[in-house]
């Protein structure tokens, strides 16, 4: 990224904004508010857009023209914070979202989240696979796509060998939604047929048991900045706020550090967290 100090002055966080009068109450309340003071503090505005706002003028391919709801905006005063949202009801939004953001970064905004990492991000089998040479080792994972042809069950040959109960999980969702256990095979073709309604794609993974907790590494510019554990609340599953879930800062353990310096590597943005799972006896 080009020194911009001098010139920049707007956060712009593309957001497919689909959400009820009572969630986005919740939301702004959350984290929005907190993002626009934060930038308030750096001199900056913060807003969120619509992906539909953002419209790009390319008649002179080697000038392109960008505009966010009809107010021109350059590389130079603008940054755009783009990450895929792609919950039930935002769906529509999915391909817009994503190609807007290539269209960004090749018009030459800079995205701290750059479009060819975003589908990556986004999948949780994709993110596996990224880091499959991680010193620590991944969760075993099975990924279905519950589309049309669910009925003639070819799912079934991916599925054979999966321990029981396993976890059961949207690939690409986001806070805890759509989480379950599935104890036998069966379970497995209904919650693909619940999950099919939606041509929801699921993966599947061994079950670590009630004691699990969550390690999420907040990395900024290569180095972890700060570890949470979350912890799951009496007789849940996985950590939520809504069942009881516990959240408290920690020291990074050693294991997390080693890892997190081949994240790094790999991943040469300017923050992300990185999530690990601790069954009680290893990472």
């Amino acid at each position: 990224m080009t020194d911009t100090t001098s010139t920049l002055r707007r956060l712009c966080w593309v957001f497919p904004d689909r959400e009820s009068t009572r969630t986005n109450a919740k939301w702004k309340a959350s984290f929005w508010d907190t993002y626009a003071e934060i930038a308030k503090e750096l001199d900056l505005s913060f807003e969120r857009v619509a992906p539909e706002a953002v419209t790009v003028d390319a008649l002179d391919v080697r000038n392109p023209k960008t505009y966010v709801d009809g107010v021109p905006v350059t590389p130079q005063d603008t940054v755009f914070i783009t990450s895929p949202y792609t919950l039930p009801y935002q769906s529509v939004d999915a391909f817009n979202q994503f190609t807007l953001y290539a269209v960004l970064e090749q018009a030459g905004f800079y995205l701290p989240h750059p479009s060819t990492f975003a589908p990556v991000g986004n999948d949780k089998l994709a993110t596996l696979l990224f880091f499959k040479d991680c010193p620590l080792p991944p969760v075993p994972t099975v990924r279905v796509t519950a589309g049309r042809d669910l009925l003639f069950d070819e799912y079934m040959a991916a599925t054979a060998d999966l321990p029981w109960p396993a976890f059961v999980k949207p690939a690409g969702w986001m806070a805890a939604r759509g989480i379950n256990l599935a104890h036998d095979s069966h379970d497995v073709r209904g919650l693909l047929s619940l999950a099919q309604g939606g041509d929801t794609t699921l993966v599947f993974q061994p079950y670590l048991g009630m004691g699990t907790v969550d390690f999420r590494v907040y990395v900024v510019a290569g180095r972890a900045h700060t570890t949470m554990v979350r912890e799951p609340g009496e007789g849940a599953i996985f950590p939520q706020v809504t069942t009881g879930a516990k959240a408290y800062f920690t020291e990074t353990p050693q294991e997390l550090l080693d890892a997190d310096e081949y994240c790094a590597q790999k991943l040469p943005i300017p923050y992300y967290c990185a999530d690990f799972l601790y069954d009680g006896k290893q990472f």
